[in-house]
């Protein structure tokens, strides 16, 4: 028995061809929104490529933008199936292709459903990318006159006033590494060489952080050496005062930028999914109801319409079957041709 069986007359069947037809422009926009998501999360990612660990980030993006190109493209072929269904005429040339065109649309809405679980869980692996991405970014901080480091110091700087961030867990990072380039450093100032001798890998290491980290909205000018010096300030207590820096880490902050960017891109292409699957649907309506015509050339007459010519376990059942058949057909041709090289 058929899966979701439904009757219709020509009445029925012009308005299920119309409303699919309207259903299938909104996904064509669909598809624009899911192309210029991924567009935007690639320019954003692209953005701090710097503090990136690695290029795999961009996977993500670049399978939306791929998904959104297909979807536009896919959704005005089906648009244009369902306008030409109002004509049998003209509908006859599409039948051939119609039931390939459906099998690559439930393909292509799985394709579309996985990318969107990926939006969620692409969260844990972009933790780990940022962490180490930052990492390395704060040990380049001082490298200005270095070629391919010279604007990690502009990109750490603006990210840490934009997202009101400092360091990579927080503010205390800077304190492990040289942020300072050696060619502001006076080597013959005591101060100098005792921080530097201090250190085992000869590093100018000191508990000070760049002046991107200072909050503005502080009312106390912003302390951003000699931190953990108490002396040095005038009625200061790094214990028990509030700090005029950023407690906040730039990995955390990041994290919530783009986790939130993707959970909202994965609700969006998940809804997105469900329109996809509501007009195949629709779709393979139109195709079973003009193919089961009681008369093929009174257009007026009854027909009958479904998802599944069968059900869902026969469907299984049928298709297992075939696999089968061609694995055994595959395999009585590697039996020939290793029969036939025997012979020669």
């Amino acid at each position: 028995m058929a899966l979701m069986l439904v009757k219709f007359d020509l009445k029925k069947r012009v308005k299920l061809a119309q409303t699919v037809w309207f259903m299938y422009w909104f996904a064509v926009l669909a598809g624009v929104l899911v192309f210029s998501m991924g567009l935007f999360f690639k320019i954003e990612l692209r953005k701090r490529s710097e503090l990136m660990d690695n290029n795999e980030s961009h996977f993500l993006p670049n399978l939306l933008i791929l998904l959104g190109l297909v979807a536009c493209g896919m959704n005005v072929f089906g648009g244009k199936i369902c306008y030409d269904s109002l004509d049998p005429t003209k509908f006859v040339k599409w039948k051939p292709m119609l039931k390939n065109f459906l099998v690559f649309c439930v393909v292509f809405n799985s394709l579309l459903f996985v990318t969107a679980l990926l939006c969620f869980v692409m969260r844990i692996p972009l933790q780990f990318t940022l962490a180490e991405g930052l990492r390395n970014g704060m040990k380049y901080y001082k490298d200005t006159d270095t070629p391919g480091r010279c604007y990690m110091k502009r990109t750490l700087d603006l990210m840490q006033m934009e997202f009101r961030c400092c360091g990579n867990d927080n503010y205390r990072d800077w304190f492990e590494i040289q942020w300072v380039s050696n060619r502001y450093l006076d080597f013959s100032a005591k101060e100098v060489k005792d921080r530097i001798g201090s250190n085992v890998d000869g590093q100018y290491l000191m508990d000070g952080v760049p002046f991107s980290c200072c909050n503005p909205s502080s009312p106390r000018p912003c302390i951003q050496a000699q931190m953990t010096n108490n002396s040095a300030h005038y009625s200061y207590d790094h214990y028990t005062e509030e700090l005029n820096v950023w407690r906040r880490g730039c990995r955390e902050a990041l994290l919530s930028y783009y986790g939130g960017m993707m959970t909202t891109i994965g609700a969006l292409v998940l809804l997105i999914t469900l329109l996809e699957f509501g007009v195949t649907i629709g779709l393979q309506y139109v195709n079973s109801s003009l193919s089961t015509l009681a008369n093929p050339e009174d257009p007026e007459s009854e027909s009958e319409g479904w998802i599944l010519e069968k059900t869902v376990k026969e469907t299984f059942t049928d298709i297992m079957a075939k696999m089968k058949a061609m694995g055994k057909g595959a395999k009585v041709d590697e039996g020939g041709e290793a029969a036939v090289a025997t012979v020669s």
